[in-house]
């Protein structure tokens, strides 16, 4: 017996109780036939120990017919979610940090668990400045808050303007 057919048969035997307890009367009767359905449900609940303590106890084959399968759309939308969550981020910094309609974007490979940032790319053709600096290097700013959001070598940093 397995485990899915026990917890099946212990279900089973519940909802028939359930059922059997709305369309009895109320009595003696009722009450000795509760007792039945009790004991009928320890027994189904204890039918498969000894079969279990008379063998090695393997945990493996207790789900036997379940199977962990990757569900790679899954993987896919959380890594992309992840990505435009962290383009958001970047850009907010950068705006708050005075360098306002900067457009960031991640290239990454999103079809796997660990996914690795591999460029971020930064266009400066719409940049505006929102200091009153005026002789700063804007790109080395950039770098700075971008590291600063992200553990990233400047060198996969690209600019476009």
């Amino acid at each position: 017996m397995t485990i899915s057919s026990w917890i099946l048969s212990i279900a089973g035997v519940v909802v028939l109780s359930i059922l059997l307890d709305l369309f009895l009367p109320e009595g003696k009767l009722n009450s000795y036939i509760k007792t039945i359905f009790n004991f009928v449900i320890i027994l189904v609940v204890i039918t498969p120990l000894p079969e279990l303590f008379n063998k090695d106890f393997d945990t493996s084959t207790m789900f036997s017919n379940s199977q962990i399968v990757l569900q790679e759309d899954y993987i896919y939308q959380l890594n992309r979610d992840k990505l435009t969550m962290l383009e958001t981020t970047i850009e907010d910094t950068l705006s708050n940090s005075g360098y306002k309609n900067i457009d960031v974007s991640i290239s990454a490979n999103i079809f796997v668990i660990e996914m690795k940032i591999e460029t971020i790319f930064v266009d400066l053709s719409n940049l505006v400045i929102q200091q009153n600096d005026e002789n700063i290097n804007i790109k080395n700013e950039v770098v700075k808050c971008i590291t600063s959001i992200i553990s990233i070598n400047k060198e996969n940093i690209v600019f476009s303007e």
